[in-house]
């Protein structure tokens, strides 16, 4: 504990871990000492310097996240998506089935789209929720070989969370689908190594949940509201 204080406190005087790496023990102890001294005069001084250390980690998170976006390809050809195939501004979405948060994030995105139309949705399915996630996202996988991924995608996302297969069934027959069909594309191994890459990507860009957003070279993590998202495409547009 005396350990990490310090490292924040010498963080909010200027002074990095390298430089303090070097001090010697009796340095150290003098240093605690005067750290435990200014907290007892002024404890608002651990709180400056918290705020230091999260505005410093922050910033080296989201520069990790624009470099790794830089470095991935982001956006494959067989991607559902949504909008303008050509707009100016790509969003990529990645988000899981079951996810509460990405069903908050639904009617805020249909909101947008339906105010700025250059935009493009790209979808990325993340079953991270447990096996219902993945076979959710199987069947809009599945739905997307009968053109009917978006179709598919707003109906499931409105079912109960804990969604079964006859609840998808009843769904995917009452869009009109070839339900046999679909359900043998659910067990193509190839979807499965879609899953498989989305999985890897997310990794590679650190999301560690969902939903998550890519708008232009910026992670977002969780879901947004519609001023929150208008200011990140505006900010993209801005280079």
């Amino acid at each position: 504990m005396i350990r990490a204080l310090l490292t924040v406190c010498l963080m909010s005087l200027g002074i990095g871990a390298a430089a303090a790496a070097e001090f010697t023990p009796a340095q150290r102890a003098e240093i605690v000492a005067v750290v435990r001294d200014a907290l007892k005069k002024d404890p608002s001084i651990l709180r400056d310097a918290v705020v230091a250390l999260q505005t410093d980690e922050t910033e080296r998170s989201q520069a990790a996240s624009r470099a790794a976006i830089a470095q991935n390809q982001l956006v494959t050809p067989a991607d559902p998506s949504v909008g303008d195939a050509n707009g100016d501004i790509t969003i990529v979405e990645f988000f899981d089935t079951r996810c509460p948060y990405c069903r908050k994030l639904d009617p805020v995105m249909d909101s947008f789209l339906a105010k700025d139309r250059k935009v493009r949705l790209v979808y990325k399915d993340l079953p991270i929720l447990g096996p219902g996630s993945v076979m959710g996202t199987k069947a809009l996988l599945a739905a997307q070989k009968q053109n009917a991924y978006a179709r598919m995608r707003d109906a499931v996302m409105k079912l109960p969370r804990d969604t079964t297969l006859p609840q998808i069934e009843a769904t995917a027959r009452g869009l009109g689908l070839d339900w046999p069909q679909m359900e043998k594309d659910m067990a193509d191994p190839a979807i499965q190594a879609r899953i498989d890459a989305n999985l890897k990507l997310a990794q590679e860009l650190g999301i560690q949940g969902t939903p998550a957003l890519v708008v232009g070279n910026e992670l977002i993590p969780g879901a947004i509201d519609l001023p929150e998202l208008q200011k990140a495409v505006a900010d993209a547009r801005k280079g």
